[in-house]
């Protein structure tokens, strides 16, 4: 098994007032060429934006955009006609395919909105654009891996064009909990949103992360009540 840590405080960071931003890969003015992506994992930002502020109309295209927000109303806008607000406990993908533009504005004008704002690169080019969102069953994380997205159609939570999965659990302290890959090729990169937890004898925090590949199955044993984002994806493509 190989493995590569990316503790909270070695991340690129971004701060314009508005937007308190935190890179875990390179992006924008953060440059490292160690970290410009794990497999199809291409951005992973931890996004503050304050009340009222937001990200003004802008392109994307060939890339699957997937916004989880952790607190806050965050208003989606796009030129296929989407005017959607999403919020803690929803997630949105947007496959920007062969073009489209968004903005992503805090809908309240009295608090701020966290989210994250995670990109991976498609299997296929030029796809139509798309858009999407899921929201969670009440309680449906609490001591399992939730599935939130997916390559299939007809599978739980969204889907992209990408061989990809994404899980979401909030695990009580003193549990030990497998995960298994959907294909040994892959790799699984976990984020630490809340919590302390060992993986791979590594004690991981708040906002570190730990990419693990060459395996068919990762473990965590959690130390405090943890909330973890899971996402696999392809390491090559």
């Amino acid at each position: 098994m190989d493995t590569v840590v990316h503790k909270a405080d070695a991340r690129g960071t971004a701060n314009h007032s508005w937007l308190q931003s935190f890179h875990s890969f390179s992006f924008a003015n953060f440059h490292d060429p160690s970290r410009m992506n794990f497999g199809a994992l291409r951005v992973l930002n931890d996004d503050t934006v304050a009340a009222g502020m937001g990200f003004g109309k802008h392109r994307h295209e060939d890339m699957e955009i997937i916004s989880i927000p952790l607190s806050g109303d965050l208003e989606h806008k796009d030129s296929m006609n989407n005017t959607t607000v999403i919020k803690e406990g929803d997630i949105q993908v947007m496959s920007a395919g062969s073009g489209v533009y968004h903005s992503e504005y805090n809908k309240s004008k009295n608090s701020k909105v966290q989210f994250l704002q995670i990109w991976i690169l498609p299997k296929e080019r030029g796809v139509t654009p798309r858009y999407d969102q899921f929201t969670l069953p009440e309680e449906a994380l609490k001591n399992n891996w939730y599935q939130i997205v997916s390559p299939n159609k007809e599978d739980q939570g969204v889907w992209i064009h990408q061989d990809a999965w994404f899980s979401i659990a909030e695990f009580d302290p003193g549990l030990e909990k497998d995960y298994r890959l959907h294909d040994s090729k892959n790799g699984v990169y976990l984020f630490i949103l809340e919590g302390d937890i060992m993986c791979n004898d590594r004690a991981l925090h708040h906002r570190d992360a730990i990419g693990l590949w060459n395996t068919d199955q990762v473990t965590i044993e959690t130390i405090k009540q943890s909330k973890i984002l899971l996402i696999e994806v392809p390491m090559s493509f």
